[in-house]
């Protein structure tokens, strides 16, 4: 039997601490900062690294309606979704994830971007 991304990297704490340092990097960015000014990030990240359990293949799931709803009134750019993609591959390769492993996560959000990017 095969172990998903989830359990080889260490399962919820390890995603858990994944979020957390991607989005001290999408603090620090001056492409999607501004979209986290009014954010509870605490809240936040807890429902990231839900998200990201999920699509490691951990206890979760999210439907494309769902991130639809969620995303639809933030006026997500490309460019934007871009710049998120590419802290979350950084991020993920600073966890010593494995290069396929790191493909297969950004294949996965990259998936998601008719439903996250609302605005050209």
């Amino acid at each position: 039997m095969t172990l998903s991304i989830f359990d080889r990297y260490g399962g919820f704490a390890t995603i858990r601490r994944v979020v957390s340092a991607f989005y001290d990097k999408v603090l620090d960015s001056d492409v999607i900062a501004h979209h986290f000014e009014e954010v509870e990030m605490r809240r936040l990240i807890d429902h990231q690294a839900r998200f990201v359990s999920a699509v490691t293949g951990g206890p979760a799931s999210y439907s494309d309606d769902h991130l639809r709803r969620v995303h639809a009134r933030l006026g997500i750019t490309t460019e934007e979704f871009r710049e998120m993609v590419a802290l979350l591959e950084e991020t993920l390769e600073d966890f010593d994830f494995e290069l396929p492993d790191v493909q297969t996560v950004v294949a996965e959000i990259r998936r998601r971007e008719g439903v996250i990017v609302s605005r050209l």
